[in-house]
Protein backbone atom coordinates (compact mmCIF):
# COMPACT_ATOMS: atom_id res chain seq x y z
CA UNK A 1 0.00 0.00 0.00
CA UNK A 2 1.11 3.57 -0.57
CA UNK A 3 1.47 6.07 2.30
CA UNK A 4 2.00 9.81 2.08
CA UNK A 5 2.47 12.03 5.15
CA UNK A 6 2.06 15.75 4.53
CA UNK A 7 2.54 18.74 6.85
CA UNK A 8 2.06 22.44 6.06
CA UNK A 9 5.84 22.67 5.60
CA UNK A 10 6.63 19.63 3.43
CA UNK A 11 5.90 16.09 2.34
CA UNK A 12 7.62 14.08 5.09
CA UNK A 13 7.08 10.60 3.71
CA UNK A 14 5.92 9.15 0.40
CA UNK A 15 6.50 5.46 -0.29
CA UNK A 16 5.13 1.93 -0.44
CA UNK A 17 4.75 0.42 3.05
CA UNK A 18 3.89 -2.97 4.51
CA UNK A 19 1.65 -1.55 7.25
CA UNK A 20 1.40 1.42 9.61
CA UNK A 21 -0.29 2.42 12.85
CA UNK A 22 -1.67 5.80 13.86
CA UNK A 23 -2.87 7.42 17.12
CA UNK A 24 -6.65 7.60 16.73
CA UNK A 25 -8.97 9.48 19.05
CA UNK A 26 -10.16 6.21 20.64
CA UNK A 27 -6.70 4.62 20.62
CA UNK A 28 -4.00 3.43 18.27
CA UNK A 29 -5.10 1.48 15.21
CA UNK A 30 -3.24 -0.35 12.49
CA UNK A 31 -3.75 -0.22 8.72
CA UNK A 32 -2.88 -3.26 6.63
CA UNK A 33 -2.96 -3.82 2.88
CA UNK A 34 -6.50 -3.90 1.39
CA UNK A 35 -8.01 -2.19 4.46
CA UNK A 36 -11.54 -0.85 4.06
CA UNK A 37 -11.78 2.85 3.16
CA UNK A 38 -11.54 5.10 6.21
CA UNK A 39 -11.43 8.76 7.22
CA UNK A 40 -10.43 9.52 10.81
CA UNK A 41 -9.10 12.24 13.09
CA UNK A 42 -5.72 11.64 14.74
CA UNK A 43 -4.52 12.85 18.13
CA UNK A 44 -1.04 13.48 19.51
CA UNK A 45 1.18 10.42 19.33
CA UNK A 46 3.46 8.42 17.06
CA UNK A 47 2.85 7.15 13.56
CA UNK A 48 4.70 3.83 13.19
CA UNK A 49 5.54 2.85 9.63
CA UNK A 50 6.65 -0.69 8.76
CA UNK A 51 8.65 -0.77 5.54
CA UNK A 52 10.23 -3.66 3.65
CA UNK A 53 13.66 -1.96 3.52
CA UNK A 54 15.23 1.49 3.77
CA UNK A 55 17.16 1.10 0.51
CA UNK A 56 14.88 3.45 -1.41
CA UNK A 57 14.36 6.01 1.38
CA UNK A 58 16.27 9.21 2.00
CA UNK A 59 16.34 10.28 5.65
CA UNK A 60 17.82 13.77 5.42
CA UNK A 61 17.21 17.14 7.11
CA UNK A 62 13.87 17.59 5.34
CA UNK A 63 12.72 14.21 6.60
CA UNK A 64 14.53 14.60 9.93
CA UNK A 65 11.41 14.04 12.00
CA UNK A 66 11.29 10.42 10.80
CA UNK A 67 13.38 8.15 13.00
CA UNK A 68 14.25 4.48 12.58
CA UNK A 69 13.70 2.37 15.67
CA UNK A 70 16.90 1.19 17.31
CA UNK A 71 15.91 -2.49 17.50
CA UNK A 72 14.33 -2.67 14.00
CA UNK A 73 15.45 -0.31 11.22
CA UNK A 74 12.43 -1.33 9.12
CA UNK A 75 10.13 0.54 11.53
CA UNK A 76 10.06 4.33 11.25
CA UNK A 77 8.34 6.59 13.78
CA UNK A 78 7.05 10.11 13.40
CA UNK A 79 5.62 12.15 16.29
CA UNK A 80 2.56 14.26 15.45
CA UNK A 81 0.42 16.70 17.42
CA UNK A 82 -2.79 16.02 15.49
CA UNK A 83 -4.00 15.21 12.01
CA UNK A 84 -6.40 13.39 9.75
CA UNK A 85 -6.09 10.22 7.71
CA UNK A 86 -7.87 9.19 4.55
CA UNK A 87 -7.44 5.72 3.06
CA UNK A 88 -8.98 4.51 -0.17
CA UNK A 89 -7.84 1.90 -2.72
CA UNK A 90 -4.61 1.10 -0.83
CA UNK A 91 -3.49 4.75 -0.81
CA UNK A 92 -3.33 6.55 2.54
CA UNK A 93 -2.80 10.26 3.00
CA UNK A 94 -2.08 11.66 6.45
CA UNK A 95 -2.32 15.42 6.95
CA UNK A 96 -0.34 16.06 10.13
CA UNK A 97 0.67 18.92 12.40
Amino acid sequence: MYLEIVTPEAILFSSEVDLFSVPGIDGEFQILNNHAPIVSILKEGDIKIHIHSQDHLVLDDLHGKLEAQIDDDRVLTLAINSGTIELNDNKAIILAD
